[in-house]
């Protein structure tokens, strides 16, 4: 059973987090069952604004959440979560509502699971799209089935602090906003980062970093599915840990291909806006988002 809120819930302040809450909100996702992640919550309490409620109690983190900005043309919001003893009565409805009132005229996104999806379409977002979780070793088939056929001029290499200016030009281009500040701390975040150039024009990226004895694959940037390919299978070749990734669905192809090499599917997310008929950029080109916390 849900503990009764010590007051009424207007009554308890919403204040900014800081790196220093970073325990705090880990203890928040394993109350939920989530992995802990404090990697994660490193960058996104570094390049965010994060909001929490404390437990008067003082037993940590009420809630929390991070809005991330990228301008005046899309900020996204993730990681809202409720201590399972504070569970339906309005703290989330609350911290929402805190996010939404915040980012003034700016349109929101985020990735929805099931369980908060109501919540969120009860506060005016709408779905735009999916994006479907597989989990798994990467075993390419050997048999062809699994290459990536890409074009000759296309190569795949390990970045450098040399690509970083063409890194972020190609993804404002795709992502449809400059998210320089996330990008910057993507080397310190990441422990690989591959880019795929074409005629010695980069094309695509792609990076992978830790969390919960896996490998995230994200964010994916290509200019088609082989590409796209070639990028995860590079990245896969420098870890023996099995592989996440949270692809848009749309991209049905690469889907099945990473099927095909073991990954198993998992949960699938709503992208959902607010303010926006739907998220800028191109998706076509858009395979996998950093992390569902941050778009």
């Amino acid at each position: 059973m849900p503990t009764p809120l010590p007051r009424p819930l207007a009554e308890l302040p919403i204040r900014r987090l800081v790196l220093g809450d970073l325990v705090a909100c880990a203890d928040l996702c394993e109350d939920r069952g989530w992995p802990r992640d404090e990697h994660r919550w490193g960058l996104l309490l570094a390049a965010g604004t994060g909001y929490g409620i404390d437990d008067p109690g003082g037993k940590g983190l009420m809630a929390a959440c991070v809005v991330t900005s990228y301008g005046p043309r899309l900020a996204a919001i993730g990681m809202l979560l409720v201590a399972e003893r504070y569970a339906r009565q309005g703290v989330a409805r609350r911290l929402m509502r805190h996010s939404i009132d915040g980012a003034g005229d700016t349109p929101l996104s985020l990735y929805a699971t099931a369980a908060g999806q109501p919540l969120y379409e009860q506060l005016g977002f709408a779905a735009v799209g999916r994006a479907q979780r597989v989990t798994g070793f990467f075993r390419p088939t050997g048999d062809g089935a699994s290459a990536a056929v890409v074009r000759p001029a296309t190569t795949v290499r390990p970045a450098t602090a040399e690509d970083l200016q063409a890194l972020v030009r190609l993804d404002s281009d795709v992502f449809g906003t400059d998210r320089t500040h996330v990008l910057a701390r993507l080397p310190a975040y990441a422990d690989h980062i591959r880019v795929a150039e074409d005629g010695g024009k980069l094309v695509g990226y792609a990076a992978t970093w830790p969390s919960a004895r896996t490998h995230v694959v994200g964010p994916l940037i290509a200019p088609d599915t082989a590409t796209a390919q070639a990028l995860v299978a590079s990245l896969a070749e420098a870890t023996d840990l099995p592989l996440r990734a949270d692809i848009d669905a749309r991209h049905e192809e690469l889907l099945s291909w990473l099927k095909e090499c073991g990954l198993q599917a998992g949960s699938v997310t709503t992208v959902m806006t607010y303010g926006t008929p739907d998220l800028p950029g191109d998706w076509t080109r858009r395979y996998a988002p950093l992390t569902v916390a941050t778009g």
